[in-house]
């Protein structure tokens, strides 16, 4: 440990050098070893602990075991580390096994192994003493191993001669196969997609493993899915029990229902949407003291009275906690009887639903919002492009008699809602997304954009204004709601912003409560310039991730006081947690909440926050292959690329004709030493000075396109073609510095 030289006689540090120095260490330092730094003895401990308690409660720092302090996200000296990966040397990749902090985990790069010991493969668990190279880096040193790989491998198997196989792995983490003894290949034939359990010992330095489950021909129609679906653990049939009841159920009763079916509430959602839960309507206000002001409703499908706590469905629908949706399939988190049946709100039919009425003024202010249990009859089902032709002046058969009484009237409504949006300030990063379409064998027909219209816009925003209602509500009425909380953004995510943006002359306002107009500020000053991209990318990179929590933390994102997710129990448990405890708030009949059961909230939105990850992994993965399979007979072909990415070992591309992701590794880039810059986002020739950007726009080759795994390599266009044979020239990892000097990569692309 470094003491910083000070006189004998010292004044208190500041609050700054505390902070500075704790960054500075390698590890977690203890407040005696503070006090003996600083020279502090006696009552001037009492100061220390002060700065130290302010310090923590503004999170700049973190309090870990036996009271020693790092920075937030920092690692303790020993922990237990799963390997889950090699670099280009081959040498193992880990990170931590409890890993709880936002964004991603720091990287361990694992020491050699001593002669004699036993050898981690990927997968393992290994307890092991850490050491920081730099913020995000650290050295392990392998203590033992302390668990043993995952017990389940997804793959593909490959036929051997004598009888026995091999097993490749769709996980890109996993570089080498598995072994599958004779006798354990449980008659799977080649190429097929297999479900594996791990057995003990190795053959020839591979692990074993016996085939368990045959999942059909890998490349067939939805295997896609399946994949992304077994390697993330995500449940997929229903229990019996589970199917019983759901298709025991039946219509909802009029009990404690008022009657909106008059109303002409209609369902606007995507061409390829199956389930209806949500219906909306707007009018304008009928009070003469609001004038110019509105009457809006948003109908929920009333999942509460199907789903009741602790029953078969309930217990299955925490354990999924979302519906997961793949290009070909969706996943539902309750059975096809529920959510396309009697829990969608399908045209021309009675559905029991939870209803808000809310008023705005003629400024989009809400004045006042009641909720009230109902039963609906949907007027249309509408799709997002129907109703923006019809507003546009294009309706057709179904949106023409609805265009006065029903749509224009919404976007009237909307339009008062948008504007109250815009003077909220609301972090506007609007991120495309890709739509994979799929033909019935299975075969991805085309990538592209999803459109974005008004008509989005629109039910965006009746939906959020849906969700504020539901939090306040439930704060009136003292229950307990699972907030969708979005934090701000930590203090070293905005020091790394603002050094990035002082870079560009750019500046984030210091010492005041950050608002996300803030924000939306500076990418107005970029809008329309060559560094736009590049600055909405590490915007978006520097910002807390969402996630649910009975524990209000406000929504900075929507620059919201109170937020819960209220619009779609049909595929989010949080949704359904919120309606139960409307219903008992308000006593509005049957399937509340349980008793005492807001000891049960802290865990259940660690797990379903947990569970919306996962799908999202699932989700992207699905894509990923899908996208390379689309793009598998286009190796050598040249696109135009996005830099998405920059870490030490490569450049993250997305294609800009379809949004594909890919790795252009360091080893083919230019001849040079390429260090990466963190700060801004870069990687930077160390002899030429050569930079590789976050958001520069490159010209890319598809050198490789792995279906198994869903993953794409390519090289600069300009960069010398691949070595004979289709060999790839491997990169050559600069080992991390001792003293926390900047790791790099050397380029072997063109001499």
């Amino acid at each position: 440990m470094t003491t910083p030289k000070r006189p004998k006689t010292v004044p208190m540090p500041s609050k700054e050098e505390v902070l500075e120095f704790i960054r500075s260490q390698p590890g977690r330092i203890g407040k005696r070893e503070l006090a003996r730094a600083f020279n502090l003895k006696g009552a001037d401990k009492i100061g220390l602990k002060a700065i130290l308690k302010e310090l923590e409660g503004g999170g700049q720092i973190q309090r870990g075991a036996h009271r020693r302090f790092a920075r937030p996200g920092a690692l303790p000296e020993v922990a237990v580390v799963e390997i889950v990966g090699t670099d280009t040397d081959g040498e193992l990749i880990g990170r931590p096994l409890a890993w709880e902090e936002e964004g991603r985990p720091p990287r361990i790069f694992m020491a050699p192994w001593r002669k004699g010991e036993v050898v981690a493969g990927v997968g393992d668990r290994v307890l092991t003493k850490l050491r920081r190279i730099k913020d995000d880096t650290y050295e392990g040193r392998p203590i033992r191993i302390v668990g043993e790989a995952r017990a389940r491998v997804l793959g593909v198997f490959v036929a051997m001669p004598d009888g026995s196989g091999r097993v490749q792995p769709t996980s890109r983490k996993e570089k080498s196969d598995y072994n599958v003894p004779r006798g354990e290949t449980g008659g799977a034939e080649e190429g097929e997609l297999v479900l594996c359990d791990l057995l003990p010992g190795r053959f020839y330095g591979l692990r074993q493993v016996a085939v368990k489950e045959r999942l059909g021909r890998m490349g067939a129609p939805k295997s896609v899915s399946l994949v992304a679906i077994h390697a993330n653990d995500i449940p997929f049939t229903f229990p019996d029990e589970v199917m019983a009841q759901a298709e025991a159920a039946g219509a909802a009763t009029m009990e404690h229902r008022l009657d909106l079916r008059p109303i002409p509430l209609v369902t606007i959602d995507g061409e390829d949407a199956r389930d209806f839960d949500d219906a909306v309507f707007a009018e304008p206000d009928q009070d003469a003291s609001n004038p110019g002001g509105w009457h809006c409703i948003v109908a929920i499908a009333d999942v509460s009275w199907y789903v009741r706590p602790g029953d078969a469905l309930d217990r299955e629908a925490y354990k999924r906690g979302n519906s997961v949706y793949f290009p070909d399939r969706v996943v539902p988190m309750l059975p096809e009887q529920l959510s396309n049946g009697w829990c969608s709100l399908r045209p021309n039919e009675d559905r029991g639903c939870l209803a808000v009425h809310f008023w705005l003024d003629k400024d989009g202010n809400k004045k006042r919002h009641k909720f009230v249990r109902a039963m609906m009859r949907s007027a249309a089902r509408l799709t997002y492009t129907q109703v923006q032709e019809a507003h546009d002046g294009r309706p057709d058969d179904l949106t023409g008699p609805l265009l006065e009484p029903v749509i224009k009237p919404l976007y009237a409504a909307w339009h008062a809602l948008f504007a109250a949006r815009a003077r909220r300030g609301v972090l506007e990063l609007d991120i495309p997304e890709r739509k994979v379409d799929i033909s019935p064998d299975g075969r991805v027909l085309g990538i592209k954009p999803r459109p974005r219209f008004d008509s989005h816009r629109l039910i965006e925003d009746f939906m959020i204004q849906a969700n504020v209602c539901a939090a306040e509500e439930l704060e009136r009425v003292h229950k307990p709601c699972m907030y969708r909380v979005h934090d701000q953004p930590s203090i070293e995510k905005l020091d790394s912003l603002r050094e990035f943006l002082s870079s560009m002359d750019l500046s984030l306002p210091k010492g005041q409560v950050l608002k996300p107009g803030q924000f939306n500020l500076i990418l107005e000053k970029v809008k329309d310039t060559p560094n736009e991209t590049l600055v909405n990318e590490v915007v978006l990179r520097s910002q807390a991730q969402a996630a649910y929590s009975p524990e209000n933390l406000g929504h900075f994102g929507l620059g919201l006081a109170r937020y819960a997710h209220f619009t779609s129990p049909i595929r989010r448990y949080a949704d359904l947690l919120v309606h139960r405890a409307l219903v008992s708030g308000l006593r509005l009949g049957d399937g509340g909440l349980p008793p005492d059961c807001l000891p049960d909230f802290p865990e259940w939105g660690e797990h379903i926050s947990a569970t919306e990850r996962r799908a999202a992994t699932a989700e992207r993965e699905a894509v990923d292959r899908y996208v390379t399979a689309f793009l598998a007979d286009r190796v050598g072909a040249s696109f135009q690329a996005k830099v998405s990415g920059v870490t030490r070992f490569g450049l993250f591309v997305s294609l800009l004709e379809t949004g594909a992701d890919g790795l252009v590794p360091v080893s083919t880039l230019p001849e040079d030493f390429y260090e990466h810059d963190e700060v801004h986002h870069a990687l930077i020739g160390k002899r030429t000075r050569r930079q590789f950007q976050l958001g520069q726009l490159l010209d890319v080759v598809l050198h490789e396109a792995n279906q198994l795994t869903g993953s794409m390599l390519f090289r600069l266009e300009e960069s010398e073609p691949a070595r004979p044979g289709g060999a790839r020239p491997r990169a050559r990892l600069a080992k991390p510095e001792t003293k926390g000097g900047k790791g790099g990569f050397r380029g072997r692309g063109r001499r």
